[in-house]
């Protein structure tokens, strides 16, 4: 390939991998080209992009980017996926489909997570955190039960006083009720 095309190429995935902080790197030597189909249909359901990549050109067009570590020392074939919401989305999708029978051949080889290479067995606990948006429900579970236990509180001590005084009110109304017959 000459220098030329090269530079076309690696200009061009730049473009692609603009704005990719995240992503990991799976394994499709093996697979039948029907599976890698299926499996390529199922990831992009998920908003997730599959790009099989010379590591070379990968690591020239990733160089300077959050995305170069992941390409540092890299033997042998490896596609880079990304997107999905974040990367333990990414994670959670892409182990979910490794352990599926039909596509036994697809692994993970490692990653890269804000500028740090991780393994295939960090991918693995990595998928096993909460996702974001996960993360942004508990968040909010927190603040809203805070703010629930705080206006019951609050609340509570004027729903007593007013049960207190209804009961003094019907209380009274009970004692003149029995005293105006005996008046009479």
């Amino acid at each position: 390939m000459s220098k030329y095309v090269k530079n076309l190429i690696t200009e061009e995935l730049k473009k692609r991998l603009d704005g990719v902080e995240n992503a990991l790197l799976v394994n499709l030597v093996g697979m039948q080209v029907n599976d890698s189909n299926r499996l390529r249909a199922a990831l992009a359901e998920k908003d997730i992009h599959v790009l099989v990549i010379k590591n070379s050109l990968a690591a020239r067009a990733t160089a300077g980017t959050s995305l170069a570590n992941a390409f540092t020392g890299l033997s042998g074939t490896a596609a880079l996926c990304w997107g999905a919401s974040d990367i333990v989305a990414l994670a959670k999708e892409v182990v979910k489909l490794t352990k599926e029978k039909q596509f036994s051949k697809f692994s993970i080889v490692g990653g890269v997570l804000d500028g740090e290479a991780f393994t295939a067995e960090e991918a693995v606990e990595i998928s096993k955190w909460p996702t974001r948006e996960e993360q942004i429900a508990i968040l909010l579970g927190q603040i809203v039960g805070v703010g629930s236990k705080l206006s019951s509180q609050l609340l509570s001590g004027g729903a007593n006083l007013a049960s207190q005084i209804k009961q003094r009110w019907d209380s009274e109304e009970s004692e003149e009720a029995e005293a105006a017959p005996a008046e009479a």
